[in-house]
């Protein structure tokens, strides 16, 4: 299964005029390093303020481990899911921290923000 935007699935937010944040955690997010092949683990964390739709859980862990076996650097699937997400959602705002793990001695952690007024 490849990543797709299809594999998200929403719900009516049933407070749509109330400013609230939900947040979920991802601990064992999985991709692939483009580079060397080699598996890159992190942890995602997922903020956001919805508008008139909410997530999923079970289709947005179905979407999270189709990038199990994908090539993708840090940057790029970071910014994928934010776009993917942001596009199904249509949140008030949207941000994801992504976390990940050592390799080579070296972390990195990507954070991307996005805002319905621009």
């Amino acid at each position: 299964m490849s990543p797709s935007r299809t594999l998200l699935e929403t719900f009516p937010n049933q407070f749509p005029e109330r400013e609230y944040e939900i947040e979920i955690v991802c601990p064992e997010f999985t991709s692939v390093c483009p580079k060397t092949g080699q598996p890159d683990f992190g942890i995602l964390t997922i903020t956001y303020c919805p508008g008139d739709r909410c997530v999923e859980l079970k289709s947005l862990k179905f979407y999270l481990q189709s990038y199990r076996n994908e090539g993708i650097f840090y940057e790029n699937v970071t910014n994928v899911i934010l776009d993917d997400l942001a596009g199904v959602l249509d949140p008030k705002w949207l941000k994801i921290k992504a976390a990940f793990c050592a390799r080579g001695g070296i972390t990195e952690t990507v954070t991307v923000e996005y805002s319905s007024s621009g």
